[in-house]
This record gives C-alpha cells, sequence and structure tokens, in this order.
C-alpha cells in the first residue's frame, strides 16, 4: 500500500477545498440549513457539473469520472472540513453503489448518468431508524429490520404484476427532497421472507415527505409515508439484497470516517487558532501546560483516525478486508474528542447558537445517532473478527 496521494487526488483536494472556502462559509452554511432542500442548489451545482463530485467512483460507462472509493472519500473530507450540506452523501455514497450492485443493465443505463451528472439526486430509505442495521455495520442484516409483518416496517405486495408498498420510513437522509429513493421492504410473508429494494420516483401516487428537525441541521433528514405506493424493484427477486447492503455499508463507512477526520482537523485548527488569540493572566491560554497537554492529545486522535480512514478507504477500493465500521468508531471517537475539547477551551462563547464550535459536536452526535453508535461499531467489528470467542481470528 504506498500512502502517499497521487498528484490527481491533491489536486481535488485542493480544488474543492478552494472552492469550499469561497462558498461554504459559516453565513452560508446557516442560509443553506433553511432552505427547504436543506442545502444550497448552487453549490451542489458547482459540486455535481464542475467537479463531478457525484460521479467520482463510477464507472465511466455510466457516466462517472471512473475513479475509486479513495478518491470519493478525499473529497467528503473537504465537503466534511466544511460540514457542508449537501445531497453527496446520500446520492453518491448510499444510493448509486446500490443501484450499480443490483440493478438491471436498462435501471444502470437510465439512473446513473443522471446520478452522475447531479441532474439527479437519490436517497436510501429503510424502514424505521434501522439505517445501521440495514448496512450492516452495527449486527447481522439478515434479519427482519425491513419490517417482518410487524408495523412500523415497509411491506411490498405485487399485484397484477406491479409492486406496490406500504409503510413507513424515518431518519431518511435527504429523502424529502431527492427525485429517486431506495426504498428496502418486506415482502414473501413468512413462507419466503425476504428484504428486496425497490426504486420510487418523487411525486408518486401515495408518497408523503416531510422533513424532520434533527440534531445536526447539516444532514438534513425526512419521514416517509407510503400509501400503496407503485415501485419499481431493482435488479431481480434473487437478488443477495443483504449482502449488497453490507458491502456499501462498508464503503459508507470508510466515507464518512474520511469525513469525520476532516471535520475533527478542522476542529482542531479553529481551536489552535482561537489559544493562540484568546489571553490570560497577561499571556495567551495556549502556553499554559494544561492546555497544550489537551490539544496534544486531540492532536494524536486525530491523526491516528486519518490513518484508520484511510486505510479503510483504500481497502474498500481494492475489495481489500472490510474495516469501514471500525475506522468509523475512530473517526467519530475522535470528532467528538475535537468537538468537545473545542467547545470547552473556546470558554464561554464555545456553546452559544452564534459560535460555530457546537456544529462539529452535533456532527459527531448526529452521525453517531446515524451510524453508531461507537461502542456498537466496535462490538459488531469484534464479533465479525471472532475476537472473544477463542476461534481463529478473522476479517
Amino acid at each position: 500500500m504506498d500512502v502517499r496521494l497521487t498528484a490527481e487526488q491533491e489536486e481535488i483536494r485542493r480544488t474543492l477545498r478552494e472552492l469550499l472556502v469561497m462558498r461554504c462559509g459559516p453565513e452560508e452554511l446557516r442560509a443553506a440549513e433553511r432552505t427547504p432542500a436543506g442545502y444550497d442548489p448552487a453549490l451542489w451545482e458547482a459540486l455535481a457539473r464542475q467537479l463531478g463530485l457525484p460521479g467520482l467512483a463510477l464507472p465511466e460507462a455510466y457516466g462517472g469520472v471512473g475513479c475509486s472509493v479513495t478518491e470519493l472519500a478525499l473529497a467528503c473530507e473537504e465537503s466534511g472540513r466544511a460540514l457542508a450540506p449537501s445531497p453527496l452523501l446520500a446520492t453518491a455514497v448510499l444510493a448509486a453503489p446500490l443501484i450499480l450492485a443490483l440493478g438491471t443493465e436498462g435501471q444502470r443505463l437510465a439512473l446513473l448518468p443522471r446520478l452522475a451528472s447531479g441532474a439527479l439526486t437519490a436517497a436510501l430509505a429503510v424502514p424505521g431508524a434501522g439505517l445501521a442495521t440495514a448496512l450492516g455495520l452495527v449486527g447481522d442484516n439478515r434479519g427482519d429490520w425491513a419490517g417482518g409483518g410487524r408495523a412500523g416496517g415497509v411491506q411490498a405486495r405485487r399485484a397484477d404484476g406491479v409492486w406496490r408498498l406500504y409503510g413507513q420510513a424515518a431518519q431518511v437522509l435527504d429523502g424529502h427532497s431527492a427525485g429517486l429513493l431506495v426504498v428496502a421492504a418486506h415482502t414473501g410473508g413468512f413462507a419466503r421472507s425476504r428484504t428486496l429494494l425497490f426504486l420510487v420516483r418523487a411525486g408518486a401516487g401515495g408518497l408523503v415527505r416531510a422533513r424532520q428537525t434533527s440534531l445536526d441541521g447539516t444532514r438534513p433528514q425526512a419521514r416517509l409515508e407510503l400509501r400503496d405506493v407503485e415501485a419499481e424493484l431493482l435488479g431481480d427477486e434473487q437478488a443477495d439484497v443483504p449482502a449488497a447492503l453490507a458491502a456499501a455499508g462498508d464503503t459508507a463507512a470508510a466515507v464518512l470516517a474520511v469525513e469525520a477526520v476532516g471535520a475533527a482537523d478542522r476542529t482542531l485548527e479553529r481551536t489552535v487558532e482561537y489559544v493562540r488569540r484568546r489571553e490570560q493572566f497577561g499571556r495567551p491560554i495556549g502556553s499554559f501546560q494544561a492546555v497544550k497537554h489537551r490539544l496534544a492529545d486531540v492532536y494524536v486522535g486525530v491523526r491516528s483516525a486519518r490513518s484508520a480512514a484511510y486505510y479503510a478507504a483504500w481497502a474498500a477500493g481494492t475489495g481489500g478486508e472490510r474495516v469501514g465500521g471500525l475506522a468509523l468508531a475512530q473517526a467519530l471517537e475522535s470528532l467528538r474528542t475535537a468537538a468537545s475539547e473545542g467547545i470547552q477551551l473556546h470558554g464561554g462563547i464555545g456553546f452559544t447558537w452564534e459560535h460555530d464550535a457546537h456544529l462539529s459536536f452535533k456532527r459527531a452526535s448526529g452521525d453517531e445517532l446515524l451510524f453508531g453508535p461507537v461502542h456498537r461499531l466496535r462490538a459488531h467489528a469484534a464479533e465479525a473478527a471472532r475476537l472473544f470467542d477463542g476461534g481463529e481470528v478473522t476479517v
């Protein structure tokens, strides 16, 4: 493994950082949060059409750039530094890989080029609040999380050759604004119980979408109600949906880990800048040994998390071992620590709504609610590696 970034990868980082510094400052970020979509459409158009971010990891045959997961992760690291709200995660990291893996050739040709260009955004909708379970990050995803006949799930039935969905899904990232929904639903009854994925277009009859108030305003979420909604099966009925979701989940965890590292690194930079300026007892508070020790601990945590996240992204892009969940746990813990120390060392202004220090703490907490928590990510990784059963360690 060559740990050095290529010239192309460095150029992706540099170009994206310059754009986000100009177009996604604190005021622009807060303004974007207040829009109905939860993000700035003009910024999304620049990210998609000018830089081609949604298509970075998609094959050229489907309108993508043909790069690997590593390049997509590096792009998300820069968006994480700015905490930029955009449908990039929902579209390019969660939905598009599932369409690529399971879709028919006709579905791929019809959808992936539009997703790669940013003309179409997508979201993955799973029942209840089970996104981490569906992606296989905190446990086995071959259970009945999609419904299994229980209230609160999503049921699929076919009548006269048409699939129809009934149920609800909460905590759907960008579900209120996405033009395409990839919905996980339970079908087959008791005898042939299984989970399948379905495509639902925005504006479909019986589809009700409402944006929810979320802890992290830069990650807009929606609650979906599907009332006998006509849907299109993604791929065929023999598809191994849990395996595809688990593969997508590992990749998503690796990308999220790199994104969290970007946010943690920027939080640390902001805190260091402040303690150099803030004076107490006639000297900068950054000169006090206790403050230095605290920031040194944060620095070590961020650097360790970056190494783990980069390795997870590289492994996901090369088909290596699946360590995305473990890297995500370390990255989220690093971000939470950096944000907590940043709030503390900013003193009385650190926890106010007007200051930006709380935004990174909300990102860490919000991502844990969606994809964690950290202890369950680690527990599942330990279980998968058979660390505590006395058996041979495998990955």
